[in-house]
């Protein structure tokens, strides 16, 4: 028996040297744009693709070990996207730096150009038709629009009204592959339009538009038309003829056609690493490399990301799902036409690091869960699962899902360039994702965004994020919704529900999603924006620089020792029960409220400017120990707000936090990256006196639309309006499903409102009638009303 032993003993021994030993196999692997290079003893290829096939091969014997693929210096153009299957696991694909290694989704050309007419030269493109990106010289050039490109213009980089006229779409000979885009109704992001023909009365024939998860109308006034041989009247433009596959190019000045270098995009993925929950790809390496040129995706698939605002093309640049332990470190995106990084499902510990990220179509990063996780998943805003129907189990359903990912020390910048749904950190659908020491900016919509409340657990600390909201409205530099199983479109069915389970907001928002230590400024929105249901999220230590933080319907917030410069906390639509909390802050102005059924679970200890604006929540009972004065920041003139030793805010019980950590740290991005403008400190002395003033109409009363706060609060798309504040029950206009408190009357008679002036013409032209029609908001929808005036 002992002999027995030993030999097991031994066997087993031998087992465990040879496991060792093979994990301990290090592979290393040359892809070379030169005949030879100083590695000759090593395995040498030309091409990335043909590298990848050896490592395959070699996976077949040695299936442990790690294989490494330098890339030396050169631009090398991907035929097909790179695909890495669970059997290529442990590999690492590193470049010698990203200034030296560049991987292009696009394909050099040679052309041989001929003159058009007076600026524009033409060519034949017979081997590569349909790319929708064309580099002169590394620079990509301007496909041929109305109106044109001014980097100045805040929406499209160039809009008009008239895009779609008559007069100009009946100067198009060909309009058909066109493009429309036009921002949201309400701006909240945008659309995208392929025109397929002209109907019998000459208007265009459109497909598309399914990129926005609110429905609404184009934008009448932020649109764009690109694609349109006709509107190729300006330098640095390009058309492409499909049909008769001809380029017809305008040069920019000092540009030799014969001697340029040209290249037009071919893919829309790059690197796909793709494994399974069963079967996952383990420790990828992708790392010091530059990626560009891929297509645009705006007229793909896409898929709505729960009941939030979003839809979201599945695929990126650099795609992941099915991953464990997988990094993406120290390479530069830039270029490219669609989402720059995307985790997809399952995926556990990717780390994204280093990177500069820019000049890109569509995201930047992010995580996106898969629906079937979610339990009693809803997919539009009025979309709402019964009760009696719904799961009511805590938590996901299954593991398609990320978590436990990072995303750390990333200059992001002039993402969203074509789409306006965007983000630098997209999360949705996902869980534990750490945020930290990024700096974002100059982006149209959101700097960071978090869609629901499934899972979270996120933590997003020490970044910069500024100069967001660029080219939509009613957003923050941070946003998050929360439409999860608690949250119904109509408000008094979400009280019954939420009164009836108190904890139902627990089921999705599991875990404590925490916001610190961060910098924000939003000159366009909110400095952090919690809308529709966000629950469950801690918030300190962070510095708002214009802002101010908003927290809407949803229950658990504690926001303590903030900052708020020039603003304050916008209490929007809480409920009776909310069991928010905001204590040991620095506001500077009275706090925003907006229809509160319930003024928290404690609302305390806070600086105010002055005497005024702290009496207005003391009216409800709270801040009864808050105090107010001069913070007295030691050098604001520089960005730090820290308060001096003196400051009246340490009796109220804030401390100092860190004024130099913010944003990019890795020293070649730190000096990159940009940061916010100063901000020009405001002396408050509110007089608490109301400048909208309240009017009585038929025993209601009524006020105009005055704010950015009362157009979110009311789900509005823009600030005009006029506001039922309440109701008198026997009054003619409210019976019979008349009138209700918090609608919003947009539309009398036909009539466009704007305020109260607006909606008492119409009520003076129509006082021979008994019945007037209206369009009113109500729960952000609009519904149609006819109330009776007598």
């Amino acid at each position: 028996m002992q002999k027995l032993n030993k030999i097991l003993f031994l066997v087993g021994f031998m087992v465990l040297l040879f496991s060792c030993t093979q994990e301990e196999k290090t592979i290393e692997i040359y892809v070379s744009k030169t005949e030879e290079n100083d590695k000759a003893d090593e395995v040498n290829y030309k091409t990335l693709e043909g590298a990848i096939q050896k490592a395959s091969e070699l996976k077949k014997d040695s299936p442990e070990a790690h294989i490494i693929i330098n890339i030396l210096p050169g631009t090398y153009y991907l035929s097909k996207p790179i695909t890495i299957p669970a059997s290529l696991s442990n590999l690492t694909i590193k470049g010698s730096g990203a200034s030296e290694v560049t991987l292009k989704g696009a394909v050099p050309i040679q052309l041989n150009w001929q003159k058009y007419e007076d600026h524009i030269y033409v060519a034949n493109v017979d081997q590569t038709s349909g790319f929708d990106q064309f580099m002169v010289n590394g620079k990509p050039q301007i496909l041929a629009r109305y109106p044109n490109y001014d980097e100045t213009v805040q929406y499209w980089q160039g809009f008009a009204e008239d895009v779609l006229s008559e007069e100009r779409v009946t100067s198009w000979k060909n309009p058909v592959g066109a493009y429309f885009h036009a921002l949201h109704g309400g701006r909240w992001g945008g659309f995208h339009f392929r025109i397929t023909g002209l109907d019998t009365d000459g208007n265009p024939i459109f497909e598309g538009g399914h990129q926005n998860n609110r429905a609404s109308e184009p934008h009448k006034e932020f649109r764009m038309v690109e694609n349109v041989f006709e509107e190729l009247d300006s330098p640095g433009e390009w058309y492409l003829n499909t049909k008769e596959n001809k380029l017809y190019y305008w040069p920019l000045d000092g540009i030799d056609l014969n001697a340029a270098k040209l290249e037009v995009s071919v893919l829309k993925n790059l690197i796909q690493v793709v494994g399974t929950l069963d079967n996952p790809v383990k420790n990828i390496t992708i790392e010091g490399l530059k990626f560009e040129n891929s297509q645009r995706t705006f007229m793909d698939e896409y898929e709505p990301l729960l009941r939030s605002d979003w839809m979201i093309y599945r695929g990126g640049a650099v795609f992941f799902e099915g991953t464990e332990n997988c990094k993406v470190t120290n390479n530069e995106f830039t270029n490219l036409g669609g989402n720059v990084i995307l985790a997809s499902k399952y995926n556990k510990n990717l780390e994204i690091k280093g990177n500069h990220i820019h000049d890109s179509g569509a995201s930047a990063v992010s995580f996106i869960g898969d629906p079937s996780a979610v339990r009693s998943p809803a997919f539009t805003y009025k979309e709402f699962v019964s009760v009696t129907e719904m799961d009511t189990v805590s938590g996901p359903k299954n593991e398609l899902y990320p978590r436990e990912c990072l995303v750390e020390d990333n200059l992001i910048y002039r993402i969203g360039r074509i789409e306006k749904q965007t983000a630098g950190v997209q999360i949705s659908m996902a869980m534990d994702i750490t945020v930290r020491h990024n700096s974002i900016y100059d982006v149209p919509r959101a700097g960071i965004n978090i869609g629901d409340g499934t899972w979270g657990g996120h933590i997003l600390e020490y970044n910069d994020v500024f100069n967001t909201v660029l080219e939509t409205s009613d957003h923050g530099s941070f946003n998050s919704w929360g439409r999860d199983r608690f949250w119904h479109p109509k408000r008094g069915v979400m009280d019954s529900l939420t009164d009836a389970n108190p904890n139902m907001w627990k089921w999705d928002a599991v875990h404590t999603t925490i916001i610190r230590n961060n910098r924000f400024r939003c000159d366009h929105g909110w400095d952090i924006d919690l809308d529709d249901g966000s629950s469950n999220y801690h918030i300190y230590n962070n510095l708002l620089l214009n802002n101010g933080l908003k927290l809407r319907e949803g229950f658990a917030r504690v926001a303590e020792n903030n900052i708020m410069v020039n603003n304050s906390l916008h209490p929007h639509v809480w409920f009776k029960n909310s069991q928010d909390v905001f204590r040991h802050n620095i506001v500077q102005k009275s706090y925003q409220d907006i229809r509160l059924d319930g003024w928290g679970k404690e609302l305390d200890y806070n600086l105010f400017p002055n005497e005024v604006t702290m009496m207005k929540s003391r009216v409800y009972d709270r801040d009864l120990n808050s105090a107010y004065g001069d913070p007295l920041f030691k050098d604001p003139a520089h960005l730090n707000f820290s308060v001096l030793e003196n400051s009246p805010a340490f009796k109220i019980g804030f401390k100092n936090f860190p004024m130099d950590k913010f944003g990019v740290q890795k020293p070649e991005l730190k000096a990159l990256a940009k940061t916010p403008e100063v901000p020009e400190l405001k002396n408050e002395s509110e007089k608490g006196t109301e400048t909208t003033p309240v009017v009585t109409w038929l025993r209601n009363k009524l006020k105009n639309v005055s704010s950015k706060e009362e157009q979110s609060a009311y789900g509005l798309k823009t600030t005009q309006g006029v506001i039922i504040l309440s109701v008198w029950a026997e009054s003619p206009a409210v019976q019979n499903n008349g009138l209700k408190t918090g609608d919003v009357i947009i539309q009398a008679n036909g009539e466009k409102v704007e305020g109260i002036t607006d909606f008492f013409k119409v009520v003076l032209e129509t006082k021979t009638q008994e019945k007037l029609d209206i369009i009113v908001v109500r729960n952000q929808s609009e519904h149609k009303l006819s109330i009776r005036t007598k």
